[in-house]
């Protein structure tokens, strides 16, 4: 990658990580079991709309969602990168006692898959910015 989109990314990311916080904590707190994901592919889909990212829902059970980032860059338009994340929560009682915890009783982010979205959906918005 040239140096200019990197300094690009690099000066991009104090201005999401508040967001990136806030949807690692809704996400946290909405756990869901896998292909039952409604709350986080509703999320996941209005942070996509919010970018201006076009996407795709209903995949893998009804719940998955492919966003499609185009470049305007010099390089080859046949250049691509797949980003994928897992939505899916375990079904573990929470006792963590964080502001953020589960509201969904019995069910749990102990995954990290509330982690591995926020960095998607990150990842997207610095790829959207991006020159």
């Amino acid at each position: 990658m040239p140096l200019a989109p990197k300094k690009h990314l690099f000066a991009n990311l104090d201005a999401v990580a508040a967001q990136a916080v806030d949807i690692r904590h809704d996400l946290h707190r909405h756990p869901e079991l896998g292909y039952a994901e409604k709350y986080a592919c509703n999320l996941v889909c209005n942070e996509l709309s919010r970018l201006e990212i076009p996407f795709k829902s209903g995949f893998a059970g009804g719940t998955g969602v492919v966003g499609l980032i185009t470049g305007t860059g010099s390089g080859s338009p046949h250049q691509c990168v797949a980003l994928r994340a897992d939505l899916d929560a375990l079904p573990i009682l929470e006792a963590t006692g964080f502001p953020y915890a589960s509201v969904n009783p019995g069910l749990m982010h102990a995954c990290g898959h509330d982690g591995h979205t926020t960095i998607l959906m990150t990842t997207a918005s610095l790829l959207k910015k991006l020159p």
